[in-house]
């Protein structure tokens, strides 16, 4: 498939009625498409992969679009977004430290390819503090300073871990036995059950 077949197909897995905040629909992605502005038509379909839940098919369409477009941030967040279907999402507030015994001097990268260790409340067998992985995501950034506050969004490496996390509660970022920064949780999505965790 070329990119315009890819994301003609993506498309027709939008159903119609969906829109965007800004009210852009499927008819405004084929406006796009017709004129190829295809970055333009990409730009939009992710828009409305967000107004509403969208199959993983839908989100791997537009990577391999996006890839082939030569779009990394944009193939990686097509990417991200089958993760988050396949091992649920927790987005959060994070603030990161800064300044004498942190660990992090250099930014922190926000497109997905960070995963730190976290402190989500469990007790190891030896009664010690118990880490979970969780891949990183920073929305509307490339990077977070050391220092910085952003939302992010968390890929949990074993969902299982993650079940007793709840809005409201505040967890720790680990890059080594300190502490790298803390998060209060905003959301979480459980896995969609209908998807096999490829």
């Amino acid at each position: 498939m070329d990119v315009i077949e890819l994301l003609e197909s993506a498309s027709l897995l939008v159903p119609e009625e969906t829109a965007t905040v800004n009210d852009l629909t499927v008819r405004d992605v084929w406006d796009h498409l017709v004129h190829d502005e295809w970055e333009i038509a990409l730009s939009l379909l992710e828009g409305l992969g967000d107004a509403r839940p969208l199959p993983p098919v839908f989100w791997e369409k537009l990577a391999e679009a996006a890839d082939r477009l030569r779009l990394e941030r944009s193939a990686a967040w097509c990417h991200w977004r089958c993760s988050e279907l396949r091992h649920g999402v927790i987005r959060a507030d994070l603030t990161l430290r800064s300044g004498h015994g942190v660990r992090r001097t250099t930014p922190l990268p926000g497109a997905g390819v960070l995963r730190p260790m976290w402190d989500i409340g469990h007790v190891s067998p030896s009664g010690g503090r118990a880490v979970s992985i969780a891949a990183l995501w920073v929305e509307g950034l490339p990077v977070l300073e050391p220092g910085g506050r952003a939302t992010i969004r968390l890929v949990p490496l074993t969902p299982s871990h993650w079940t007793d996390v709840q809005p409201g509660r505040r967890i720790t970022m680990h890059e080594d036995r300190s502490v790298a920064g803390t998060a209060v949780v905003l959301q979480v999505r459980p896995p969609d059950i209908t998807v096999s965790p490829g």
